[in-house]
């Protein structure tokens, strides 16, 4: 009994002398030049400690988006917003103070400075769409079109010939898989499902399956697309579009979508068209073009008036605008949606 006694005031004298020399702690707040905090490309960024703590400021280092910048404990910070990615992004302030460096954290949101440019499109051509394909993934080469139809139990990918929109090849996908967006690199198709965090690869030839690849960080699988050099671009149904190695298929990052007003997601079937991402919105009669630098929407196409054309109601959500594909040697671009019996080549002007 004495022994354990003992042993209870060595652990008590122990966590004394700890408490005793450990930090007291700096608590501050992060003030910035906006009450909520947004700003928009090419505004200058101020911050300022807000603290009812004494003790004296030494210096301060703000982090943001990788920017490191020092200032004195009576100067503010002055960060001026350009080349910066847009979306919400962590700035971090660390006070060095008296008994050590302490670290805030608040939320900056980066919106673009610019308004989309509005276009329209006209119809070049008009092919036939199989009713049947619930269309998630749209490409073209060679003059031979690939697509991707979901829904479980009824998700294919298929090759096609463009003109007829005949079937040539397909492969059917097991009942657990709802199939999403498609890409090809080189003679290699990649293809995303929706909820199973797994994507598969395909011989472009064959349409035989040749391996897989499971996601990371990203929540789901929506669009795809390649830039034709290092890297594919992945939707999640979030505000995200992930950067991946296009020869590992690992995550190495991601913009965040932004008009000039807000934050925007949903973004599904993907396509790489002249530097470009154009990106189909779920549920809307437009596509988005997005800078891949930075996540600006730069210009939407509106195509309304397509539905009517394959008989479509706005109401039917199942039967919205969905698939994009681009025929880069020839500048073609061509457009269907989910169950339509029309795919088309549509030329986009101002």
């Amino acid at each position: 009994m004495k022994f354990k006694n003992f042993l209870i005031a060595c652990i008590l004298a122990l966590s004394f002398i700890q408490c005793g020399s450990s930090k007291k702690p700096f608590q501050f707040t992060i003030e910035t030049g906006q009450e909520d905090h947004k700003y928009h490309l090419g505004e200058t960024l101020t911050a300022n400690i807000i603290t009812k703590d004494k003790r004296p400021i030494q210096k301060v280092i703000y982090n943001f988006q990788g920017i490191n910048k020092e200032v004195q404990a009576s100067e503010s910070l002055s960060l001026k917003l350009d080349n910066l990615l847009l979306g919400v992004h962590p700035i971090k302030a660390t006070v060095f103070t008296e008994g050590g460096n302490f670290t805030s954290i608040a939320n900056i949101t980066v919106l673009n400075n610019k308004t989309p440019k509005v276009y329209s499109y006209e119809i070049v051509n008009t092919y036939p769409h199989n009713t049947k394909h619930y269309t998630q993934g749209l490409e073209i080469k060679n003059g031979i079109l690939y697509e991707s139809a979901g829904h479980f139990g009824a998700s294919k990918l298929l090759k096609k010939e463009l003109v007829t929109g005949k079937t040539i090849k397909e492969h059917a996908f097991e009942k657990k898989y709802f199939a999403e967006g498609i890409t090809i690199v080189d003679d290699k198709l990649h293809l995303l499902t929706w909820k199973q965090h797994l994507g598969f690869t395909f011989d472009l030839e064959t349409l035989k399956q040749e391996g897989s690849f499971e996601y990371d960080k990203s929540k789901e699988g929506w669009g795809i697309c390649f830039d034709g050099k290092n890297t594919i671009y992945k939707s999640d149904g979030t505000t995200k579009i992930w950067k991946l190695d296009a020869k590992t298929l690992e995550e190495k990052g991601y913009i965040q979508i932004t008009t000039n007003k807000s934050i925007k997601k949903k973004f599904n079937e993907l396509e790489w068209v002249n530097g470009k991402i154009y990106a189909n919105t779920w549920m809307k009669d437009g596509i988005a073009i997005i800078n891949p630098e930075n996540g600006a929407i730069e210009g939407i196409i509106n195509c309304k008036g397509l539905r009517e054309k394959v008989g479509v109601s706005s109401e039917d959500n199942d039967k919205v605008l969905n698939g994009i594909a681009y025929k880069k040697d020839t500048d073609q671009l061509y457009i269907t949606g989910k169950y339509w019996k029309s795919l088309f080549e549509i030329k986009v002007i101002e």
